[in-house]
């Protein structure tokens, strides 16, 4: 059974970073592609960073630049560091392996201005 667990998130100020973290477990982790994707208030939930089994990494514009997905397959974990963050990067972040349909809990990112 995929179970998903994110964590890091919180309350930052504009310009601000933070690192979330996705905890792994039910599957061989190092053979899958893993994602993030966020959902703000109202919105749909959306794509914006996707690593392969491989390393190749690829984003959506409106965080290119700023933010960085990483996997560490000895731990079962894979990470987005969020540097200079904005107000409308405030939403709610989940990680995902393309090919299941499980979702975690999620994780709060809020940024004032």
């Amino acid at each position: 059974q995929v179970q998903l667990v994110e964590s890091g998130g919180g309350l930052v100020q504009a310009g601000g970073s933070l690192r979330l973290s996705c905890a792994a477990s039910g599957f061989t982790f190092s053979y899958y592609n893993m994602a993030w994707y966020r959902q703000a208030p109202g919105k749909q939930r959306e794509l914006i960073a996707s690593i392969t089994t491989t390393g190749s990494v690829n984003y959506v514009d409106s965080v290119k630049g700023r933010f960085s997905i990483s996997r560490d397959n000895t731990k079962s974990t894979v990470y987005l560091q969020m540097n200079s963050l904005k107000p409308e990067d405030t939403a709610v972040y989940y990680c995902k392996v393309p090919q299941y349909p499980s979702w975690g809990q999620g994780t709060q990112v809020t940024v004032s201005s």
